[in-house]
């Protein structure tokens, strides 16, 4: 190989190896804020605002949260065709966000708006909003998640944005499920729920442009890489396929959205039926989030020392305890709380690296097949998110709907508070369990500097 080319290739690892700037990793970060909003506002209230404010049934609110989940988790494979082939003076990604920001926000407020017709008339509403809801969702953060892997190489570089990441998510999540109901409560009925969601669009538009303008793609830079031939889709989706690590972080993410789903969407349930107020949901929240905010310091560090597998492992085993601590008396708060504070150590990964975790396998891919494809790894990976949340929203509504649940009235039968205590405590348990299993067979971290350093040996040599 030429001189000039060794020159080039050195360059082009050099670049793809460079981290971010504090700065950009903030504005990053920020850009997943405003998404997060209204994420949450979908995860958390939404089954309950169709049940108890607009008078949907549960079971067919279980139904519509399964059925849409599925079919934007196969849309989700082809938006990350889309990214991997999209080429533009901005990028692969990055104009992705700007491009979709105003359609996602406009999303969130027309979820929230069910008009006063025939129940049919809410329901085909519900659907249609809903969709059209996760089809920009989509659109808008397989980019986003493709654009962490594009930054850099570097793992303590994509660890260090994940943090940043997980600052803005946890503020976000914690900001609507501490003041959503209280505020949405205070303007009254469903005119309170669709003003907080047209408060959020406006912030959404905002974070994705600032962090439009201020993030950089830096990893398969096509000026000075050799040529890439374009590969059927059906050749990478089958590599994918081998990638037994993202086989494995793709069921742990169907596993810890559909236990995140349970912890936050049938909270708002347990907290009006079981304890009685529904004004403690807000405590749910800062207590199940307070392992995070602590560890929020020093995560990062440690993840870099212990590597990433090893610290969710080890907090996935400390949230085993929180449900069984919740068991000792179900209708006791001070006992509620304190399992919340210890099941919140398994939120600890989803929200600091776990997207890392993810772009991680995209050179593990890289390595045993030849093909890159980040687009489509975070779209898999994705599919296996909106599953989980499909899977979550589904079992409250089904099992609601099989205990006999009756939305907006002062007391539910026993069999309809039996399913909430499953919903919220039994369920999240086996779910944590699995996790554990699943954290066990993930040992990329102990392979990943061996497989950069000889990726990037092949590009010396190509």
């Amino acid at each position: 190989m030429s001189a000039k080319r060794e020159q080039d290739v050195t360059a082009l690892q050099a670049a793809q190896q460079e981290r971010p700037g504090h700065k950009e990793m903030v504005n990053y970060g920020l850009g997943f804020f405003g998404i997060i909003l209204i994420w949450t506002m979908v995860g958390t209230f939404l089954a309950f605002y169709y049940t108890d404010v607009v008078g949907i049934s549960a079971g067919v609110v279980g139904t519509l949260m399964l059925v849409s989940r599925l079919l934007d988790g196969v849309t989700d494979i082809g938006m990350g065709s889309i990214v991997d082939r999209t080429k533009s003076k901005h990028g692969k990604a990055r104009p992705w966000i700007i491009w979709m920001a105003i359609p996602f926000a406009i999303s969130g407020v027309l979820l929230f708006s069910v008009p006063d017709i025939s129940m049919t008339g809410k329901i085909i509403y519900a659907y249609a909003t809903y969709i059209f809801l996760i089809l920009t969702y989509t659109a808008i953060s397989i980019p986003y998640k493709t654009l962490l892997g594009l930054m850099t190489q570097d793992p303590k570089g994509r660890s260090l944005v994940n943090v940043y990441t997980g600052v803005f998510t946890m503020l976000s999540t914690i900001l609507v499920m501490t003041l959503a109901e209280p505020i949405a409560s205070a303007i009254g009925g469903a005119l309170g729920w669709t003003m907080i969601a047209l408060a959020i669009g406006i912030i959404i538009v905002v974070t994705c442009y600032t962090s439009f303008r201020s993030t950089t793609e830096r990893v398969d830079v096509q000026s000075v890489a050799k040529p890439k031939k374009t590969v059927p889709f059906k050749i990478e989706f089958k590599a994918l396929l081998t990638n037994k690590y993202w086989v494995i972080i793709t069921i742990y993410c169907v596993l810890a959205y559909s236990l995140n789903a349970l912890l936050t969407g049938a909270g708002i349930y347990y907290a009006t039926y079981i304890l009685g107020n529904s004004s403690y949901f807000s405590l749910f929240a800062l207590t199940l989030f307070l392992p995070t905010i602590v560890c929020f310091f020093f995560v990062g560090k440690l993840a870099g020392r212990f590597g990433k597998r090893n610290i969710a492992l080890f907090v996935s085993v400390i949230a085993i305890f929180g449900s069984l601590v919740k068991m000792i008396d179900p209708s006791n708060l001070t006992i509620y709380l304190t399992g919340n504070v210890i099941q919140g150590f398994g939120l600890i990964p989803v929200i600091t690296f776990l997207y890392a975790m993810i772009n991680d396998t995209t050179e593990y891919g890289e390595w045993k097949t030849g093909f890159r494809t980040a687009g489509l790894v975070n779209s898999a990976a994705s599919f296996g998110m909106k599953v989980g949340t499909g899977i979550g929203g589904g079992l409250i509504g089904w099992l609601l709907a099989f205990g006999g649940y009756r939305g907006a009235v002062a007391e539910q039968t026993a069999s309809a508070s039996q399913m909430i205590l499953a919903l919220n405590i039994h369920l999240p348990l086996l779910f944590t369990l699995l996790q554990v299993i699943l954290l066990w067979m993930y040992k990329l971290d102990k392979q990943y500097p061996q497989i950069l350093d000889e990726l990037g040996r092949r590009k010396v040599t190509e």
